[in-house]
This record gives structure tokens, sequence and C-alpha cells, in this order.
């Protein structure tokens, strides 16, 4: 838990398992995210980030296994609830931005009809009251000329005026919960600092907690308060921001961070981390950024890491942290 803040969703032990698969794509992750903060999970395509948020909302095909320790959300269980528990949630405790949003509107109805429904679903209200409450979202996400927009189609507007809409139908019952998925991937430069600065002046206006999936650093730095990095499904760091891009401690944080571009002249290739993310049936028995990394020693290889703190709050899966003890030793 956040220190003096109350937490709105709390995971323990986190797996998710595909039908004949021989691995858990999610191994035994832990996360907290506390009202009014943001937590980032990155990590590279094919680490986990977006089969943990469709878990979180209950949106996993019926082959999925999803099982957890413990996993409260506004102080009362998450998982293991029947379908009507789901409906209630979805769209009103907990709301999803999700990374296209051309697939994630209707094509054949309104942008008003859209954000209407869930808000007529969860709040009771009348059509028209609904449809009044739609127009005043699309005014707060900044949408020009709402009442004109109000009774268009997604294909009539642009990628960030549909995000923007995407964002008005997440917020308009209230969430207490958030989870963006690569809210911002398929806009340019420009329209993706437009959103994510909205979405920061909302979140702190509402006071919501969000869960930020993303693969982008520089947008972590920006909007997070956490940041949870995954890899072949399980989290290998974890803490404060600032904690993390001072001082990161695991070898795939590391190389994360070596191969973002940065602001300056350019003076070489971006660093690159060799090899790929395993497939479920390639995961090692042991850390499963063995394979990988840099650092690797034999111990590695046999027994899974556990996520252990350095300093408070920073957490580490690596047996070799704090590097530069151990590296330090070796030398």
């Amino acid at each position: 838990m956040t220190a003096g803040l109350r937490d709105v969703l709390s995971v323990r032990d986190l797996t998710v398992r595909f039908g004949g698969a021989p691995a858990n794509v999610i191994d035994g992750i832990s996360l907290d995210v506390a009202a009014g903060r943001t937590l980032a999970i990155v990590g590279e395509s094919g680490c986990g980030k977006s089969v943990t948020s469709m878990a979180l909302m209950g949106l996993l095909p019926s082959n999925a296994t999803v099982a957890a320790t413990a996993t409260t959300f506004l102080d009362a269980p998450l998982l293991g609830r029947d379908e009507k528990h789901w409906r209630d949630i979805r769209g009103n405790r907990m709301a999803m931005i999700f990374q296209e949003p051309m697939t994630a509107l209707n094509p054949v109805f309104s942008i008003g009809d859209q954000i209407a429904e869930s808000i007529a679903r969860h709040r009771g209200l009348s059509a028209k009251a609904a449809r009044a409450r739609a127009l005043a979202m699309l005014e707060t996400v900044r949408v020009p000329d709402a009442a004109r927009r109000l009774d268009a189609y997604p294909h009539e507007l642009s990628g960030g005026l549909r995000q923007r809409v995407v964002i008005a139908m997440a917020l308009a019952n209230a969430p207490a919960l958030i989870i963006a998925d690569e809210p911002t991937t398929a806009l340019d430069v420009t329209i993706q600092a437009q959103i994510l600065s909205l979405i920061a002046t909302l979140q702190a206006e509402t006071g919501t907690a969000m869960i930020l999936i993303t693969h982008d650093l520089g947008v972590v730095a920006e909007v997070a308060d956490d940041v949870a990095v995954m890899y072949a499904g399980r989290i290998v760091e974890s803490g404060p921001v600032a904690a993390l891009f001072d001082d990161p401690q695991h070898p795939y944080t590391i190389g994360l961070m070596g191969s973002m571009p940065s602001q300056g002249p350019r003076g070489g290739r971006l660093a690159t981390i060799a090899g790929r993310v395993p497939t479920p049936a390639e995961m090692p028995p042991g850390c499963r950024f063995a394979t990988r990394c840099p650092f690797v020693v034999e111990a590695c290889r046999t027994a899974r890491p556990p996520l252990r703190a350095i300093t408070p709050g920073h957490d580490v899966a690596c047996i070799r942290a704090p590097l530069e003890q151990h590296l330090g030793a070796a030398a």
C-alpha cells in the first residue's frame, strides 16, 4: 500500500495460463495502485502487459485460467465472481482506455449513443439525461464543437478525437480505476502529448487511480508515479519512478533504458537487448531473463529469483542486485 493513500486495487500472486500452454504467461505478479496515483507497467511486446490488463478486467477468453492468492478492488474481492458482477463494475467502477480507438468504438452507432449507453446502463438515467451527460463528457475531454460531434460516427473523426471519445467513455461514470492500454501508440507525437496531458489533468481533478500499460519509458517518466517492469510474465523490478530512473538495478530495466533515444545529438546506434522474449514453451526454469542477461551466472538458470527490496519501496528480482556491489566484487 502507498503510504497515506488508500489502495484502490491490490493483487497478490496473479497467474494466467492458457489451455494447453506448458507455462504461465503471467507468473505470480503482485501490484497495488492507490487513489490518485498512476502505476505504469512497462516492458517490450510479448511480456504480458496486455494479458495482465485483460485479466484484471475479466476480459480473457474462456480457455484462460486466472488465479491469485488475493485480489481486492475497492476492498471487495475481484476475481472469481460471476459475469453479472463483471458487467456491474466494467465501464462503471473500473474502465479501460484501449490502444486503438477505431476498433474500440462501434462503427454503426454515433459516439453520443455509445457514451450514453454506458451512462444509462450504470446510472439508470433517462435517454435525455444520459445524452446530456455524454455531451458534458465530450466537453470535459476538450472535443471541439462537442454538440455537433455528439451525432458523428467514429469514421468521421480523426484519431486524436476518437481517442478523446474513448477517454470520455472511460470517465463517464466516474470510475475508481482506469486501465489505459497503450493509449497513445496509434497517434502522432503532437497528439500523444495532448492526450497524455489531458489524462493527467482529468486524473488530478477526479482522484482516479490509473494503471498505464506501455512500452515507452518516456511516457512513464512523464505521467507515472510508480512503475513495474515486466519481463516474460513476471515483474522484475518495481518502485517509484524516480528510484528506477535514478538507479535501475535489474539488467532488463537497464537494457530498456539503454535503448531509449536521447534528445541530444546522435552519437551512434541505440543499444539493443540481444535475443527475444521466450514463448511459453521456452520458459527457463530460473530467471526468465537468464538467456539474454549479460550478467548471468549459473545460479540464475536454476532458481527463480525473489522480488526483494534493495531500498525501501524499490524491489528487484535479481540475485546479483545491488549490481554495483556484486559486479564490483566480481571485478
